[in-house]
């Protein structure tokens, strides 16, 4: 909310003669601590926070996603909990689709210590994001929660504290954001390889990479060399799976910051939700989780301070598998042409059994040991019900730049 000042002013005679000025200034009362409570970070520094609906006792998983124009839920669970659901003439987009959507109206979505009341769910497919994270996602908490409140992310202590609106003091040592707001929160940020470039880009916690670049901003801005090596490689999104390209940048600088070889993703921005070239693409939590973030929307601002995550590595590592986990099994689905999985020899259908010594079944646990290794990697699989022993040679995508 802004500051709005009021003036009243009169002028008298004092005894030398000179007139005499008062001013009133109304301010915003402080705002308000409402409550806090630990949330669970993924690969690529997903957040991931419980809560529920109405009276339902079941409690939800929800991506926190300052990059969702509203609010969501899984359209099994809305089956589940037996929500009424209403068609719409209303659409959604991401990266790799379009859709008309139904909708949830009129619900209350249940945080610890807080209740939110009168949200409009819209209603989607989250079925891909549930094999990818290996944990049934519930929904998706957007821009009709952020706007009504205050929100500290603290990723040293992965806590969220939840304020009202009104005064707040920042911390020391941070650096307040003032990006431009519709529903989404757009950042100028600047990317330099062969040239440095600024753009707008769209401030997204929701998407588990560091950057994101349109394939026509790419281009146009000519930022990367052209003998440049790419590698391609697939993304989840909304509309199912998109193939896009990766490479690394010399530099990218958020406010005063900035970070060295980091990570680009390029896509064919088909359907447009970059509406370039107003953006240019967006900004991951994989660069977000670096800051303990303050998300003041009501005062339209961003406060980041570089936490204890702010020096850590970029993931460099490159396979061209793409895992999920489906039926209880981690499975490779996908296999790039050409890449290191190719060429160890995995196929579609392969359950995966261990990667190097660990047999945990958890498929945040292999994607990070992936994400964290260049060189040879001993995975065992099963194939046809018999294990076999595959060696995948890691590329290290900051080679042949």
């Amino acid at each position: 909310m802004k500051l709005f000042l009021f003036a009243v002013t009169w002028i008298g005679v004092l005894f030398a003669g000179k007139p005499a000025f008062a001013q009133e200034e109304f301010i915003m009362p402080e705002a308000k601590l409402l409550t806090k409570f630990p949330f669970t970070q993924l690969s690529g520094g997903i957040v991931i926070i419980k809560a529920t609906i109405d009276n339902h006792p079941d409690s939800l998983n929800f991506v926190f996603d300052t990059g969702s124009g509203g609010i969501s839920l899984d359209s099994t669970t809305v089956n589940y909990l037996g929500i009424t659901k209403t068609m719409s003439d209303r659409t959604i987009r991401g990266i790799a689709g379009i859709k008309t959507v139904e909708f949830a109206y009129n619900h209350t979505l249940k945080l610890p210590g807080l209740d939110i009341d009168k949200l409009d769910f819209h209603v989607n497919d989250y079925d891909l994001l549930t094999s990818v994270y290996g944990m049934k996602i519930d929904g998706i908490i957007g821009f009709s929660f952020l706007r009504r409140f205050i929100v500290h992310i603290d990723y040293d202590k992965q806590l969220m504290e939840v304020y009202t609106p009104g005064r707040f003091k920042y911390p020391k040592g941070g650096y307040l954001l003032r990006p431009d707001f519709s529903t989404l929160p757009l950042q100028l940020a600047s990317v330099k390889d062969e040239k440095q470039v600024t753009g707008r880009f769209i401030f997204d916690t929701g998407a588990g990479l560091t950057f994101l670049l349109s394939k026509e901003f790419v281009e146009d801005s000519i930022i990367f060399k052209r003998k440049r090596k790419f590698y391609p490689t697939q993304a989840e999104g909304l509309g199912g799976k998109k193939m896009m390209d990766i490479t690394v940048a010399s530099e990218v600088r958020i406010g005063p910051y900035k970070f060295r070889n980091v990570p680009i993703h390029v896509f064919d921005d088909e359907f447009n939700v970059t509406s370039y070239p107003l953006l240019g693409g967006l900004i991951g939590n994989d660069i977000m989780r670096r800051f303990n973030v303050i998300l003041n929307y009501p005062e339209r601002s961003i406060h980041i301070k570089p936490n204890n995550h702010f020096p850590e590595m970029f993931d460099y590592a490159y396979t061209g598998l793409g895992i999920y986990l489906i039926d209880g099994e981690i499975r490779v689905i996908d296999i790039i042409k050409g890449s290191p999985g190719d060429k160890a020899g995995f196929q579609p259908g392969d359950i995966i059994f261990s990667v190097e010594n660990n047999y945990t079944k958890n498929i945040q646990a292999y994607k990070t040991l992936f994400q964290n290794s260049i060189g040879k990697v001993k995975v065992i699989i099963f194939r046809d019900q018999k294990p076999l022993i595959l060696t995948i040679n890691i590329k290290d995508i900051r080679r042949n730049r």
